[in-house]
């Protein structure tokens, strides 16, 4: 049931002054459609359909695969005077499938001169006259990239997870309070903060529509992912960076780099990180690297607070990709709609249509580009990276507990000295560490 004093987003845009995430909504007293009961005011942030127009923005992406590429295309779809100038990559035919995207759907061309190779290349890239940067390297590498682009004075859209290692994530910490200082803009790729249906429900959910939140679950379980068979030619670096998704000194393994978002989900509804947390997983079927391919984790936060974690790669089994939060007077699935108890629907989000019917409301892939250019040119700051810093670290700590089989502390892990990879200086060589499948606990005497 929608509320009936809904403001409708074309009178509002018509009354309204544009802000950095899109336009704050006026404030509503929301009642329970079950009691009649005044719950609170909820202000609905109303995200704008495209970036305000201004100075030109230049951009570089640095790791052209398929996020980067997609990345850059979403970026050029968010608003005018946008462009993508120059671009960086370790392998020369990610430079090549990047410049031909480009061409193709958007007339793109880019000079050879802006086109950098060799696991340097950021560096050069960052010498190019531009304004912003695209990170979307494999995550390992995301810490010292995103620490280069502040230095250099960029604002950022970077791909989560911001790191795979504690020293990464506070790392991206500290420089995120530097790029605050310096007025630069971040976002970071955790697109349900900027999905339209999210921040409807969640403003509800903060005026106490289904009271104080109790517990959590989050959910991603999916069928395998994807993996690549070493070819003839490649090196032990090369065969790993293209198939890093199964490497955990590359990706954070997978409840890192995929199920963060619905941990980030947890965390930006409850207002704050877990405490510690109790896992458990294994690796059953995943035919590369050494990551898992199951976990499951309890974390709890302040006030005994649950969250119960779970995700899972691995074919022919239950999927679910969702979120459930409970509060003292009801639940809700993040996403849609708000219950009470009982399972009367108390609110349910409704997209926007055209005058045909169809859904106006944007892909979050392209919103959080139009929040991010918007930011910039009107001058309200976002800054993202710390709060997603402090979700990729949420969880590191449910993966370092279900490596160990030990119970794993957020004191635990701002302090730990951990850090993933090889040591040294990268080349496509030879990798100068073993890769070891951790196994919780000891073998039975």
């Amino acid at each position: 049931m929608k509320p009936s004093n809904k403001t409708s987003r074309r009178n509002f845009l018509e009354k309204s002054a544009i802000g950095a995430l899109g336009v704050i909504g006026a404030s509503q007293i929301v009642k329970s459609c079950t009691t009649g009961e005044s719950v609170g005011a909820v202000t609905v942030p109303e995200i704008l359909k495209t970036a305000v127009d201004g100075q030109p923005i230049r951009a570089g992406v640095v790791g052209c695969g398929g996020r980067g590429s997609g990345a850059a295309i979403n970026f050029l779809d968010a608003g005018p005077k946008l462009s993508i100038v120059a671009i960086a990559d370790v392998f020369q035919d990610r430079i090549d499938g990047i410049r031909t995207k480009l061409k193709d759907e958007k007339g793109v061309e880019l000079p050879d001169a802006n086109c950098f190779t060799g696991f340097d290349a950021y560096k050069r890239l960052l010498e190019v006259d531009l304004d912003l940067v695209i990170l979307a390297t494999p995550p390992f590498f995301r810490p010292e990239h995103f620490q280069a682009c502040v230095a250099a004075r960029k604002h950022v859209f970077m791909e989560k997870p911001v790191a795979v290692d504690p020293v990464g994530a506070r790392a991206v910490m500290a420089a995120s309070k530097q790029a605050e200082a310096a007025g630069l803009c971040v976002v970071t790729g955790t697109q349900r903060r900027h999905s339209w249906n999210y921040n409807n429900v969640l403003a509800r959910v903060k005026a106490g529509m289904m009271g104080d939140i109790v517990a959590t679950n989050v959910y991603w379980n999916q069928n395998k992912l994807w993996h690549r068979e070493k070819q003839a030619g490649w090196t032990e670096m090369e065969f790993m960076l293209r198939d890093w998704v199964n490497w955990t000194w590359l990706s954070g393994d997978h409840i890192v780099e995929q199920h963060v978002h619905n941990i980030d989900v947890s965390n930006w509804f409850v207002g704050s990180h877990p405490l510690e947390a109790v896992g458990m997983g294994s690796r059953l079927r995943r035919p590369t690297g050494d990551c898992y391919d199951n976990f499951s984790v309890d974390f709890i936060y302040d006030k005994s607070v649950h969250m119960n974690s779970m995700c899972r790669q691995i074919n022919d089994c239950a999927t679910s990709v969702s979120e459930f939060i409970r509060g003292t007077k009801g639940y809700t699935n993040g996403k849609s709609a708000i219950w009470d108890a009982e399972g009367n629907m108390l609110y349910e989000y409704i997209a926007p249509v055209d005058e045909a019917g169809e859904s106006t409301m944007n892909s979050p892939y392209v919103q959080e580009h139009i929040d991010l250019v918007t930011a910039i040119r009107t001058g309200n700051q976002i800054v993202e990276a710390e709060e997603t810093a402090k979700s990729v670290l949420t969880a590191i700590m449910g993966r370092e507990s279900a490596y160990t089989g030990k119970k794993v502390t957020w004191e635990e892990m701002m302090g730990s000295d951990l850090v993933l990879g090889p040591k040294g200086e990268l080349a496509l060589g030879p990798v100068d560490f073993k890769a070891v499948i951790p196994i919780a606990g000891s073998a039975a005497e």
